[in-house]
């Protein structure tokens, strides 16, 4: 990681941004959890982020807009979000929490450190292969909303916008979009992502 953000500054001349964007998923419970899909979900999802964020903040810190962005949910610590894919949430929960520790140590060297989440399913090929196929598709936004949002955090003035872990929708509201019709199909019944209050419905 830290060759790979040297060879970013030598051609580049630095680096403003940070997204930890790579993430693995697996939704079976701790009892049927093959050890290697742990591994891979901890490697790719909680170390992945420590290990590229670290790489990149002595670059961060030298630029005056700087930001880390991880792609990782809101804390919760509701058992739903812990039943049937516990090891799969502690790895994400595990990205959020790492991040919002940057957003704590960097304040002063003026480095944004945000999460951002979908508020509802993305149209991914992770939603349409875990999350129930052409239908989750049907009740999914697109991932041009992830898109904008991010860019519209990434706009904000670090040492203003850092410690939150923000919901595509909500920051899009902020920036002053409500009308979100381009993200999904004509009267799409859109479905909340996992780690989203109120998904699933029951209990």
């Amino acid at each position: 990681m830290a060759a790979a953000a040297a060879r970013t500054v030598e051609r580049f001349g630095g680096i403003d941004v940070c997204v930890n964007n790579a993430s693995a998923i697996n939704l079976a419970p701790l009892a049927d959890l093959p050890v290697k899909r742990y591994d891979l979900m901890a490697d790719i999802n909680t170390r992945g982020t420590f290990l590229l964020t670290q790489a990149c903040l002595p670059h961060l810190r030298a630029s005056d807009r700087a930001h880390v962005l991880t792609l990782s949910p809101p804390l919760s610590t509701h058992p739903r979000w812990l039943r049937g894919h516990a090891a799969y949430t502690v790895s994400k929960f595990g990205m959020t929490m790492l991040t919002l520790g940057v957003a704590a140590d960097e304040a002063e060297a003026g480095v944004g450190a945000n999460c951002l989440w979908p508020r509802t399913l993305i149209g991914t090929a992770a939603v349409q292969n875990l999350l129930g196929g052409d239908e989750a598709l049907a009740r999914s936004r697109t991932p041009e909303i992830v898109a904008d949002a991010a860019a519209e955090i990434l706009a904000r003035d670090p040492r203003a916008a850092t410690g939150n872990a923000y919901l595509d929708d909500a920051v899009l509201a902020e920036a002053g979009v409500t009308d979100l019709g381009r993200y999904a199909a004509p009267g799409a019944d859109l479905a909340l992502d996992l780690f989203v209050e109120g998904w699933p419905a029951q209990d």
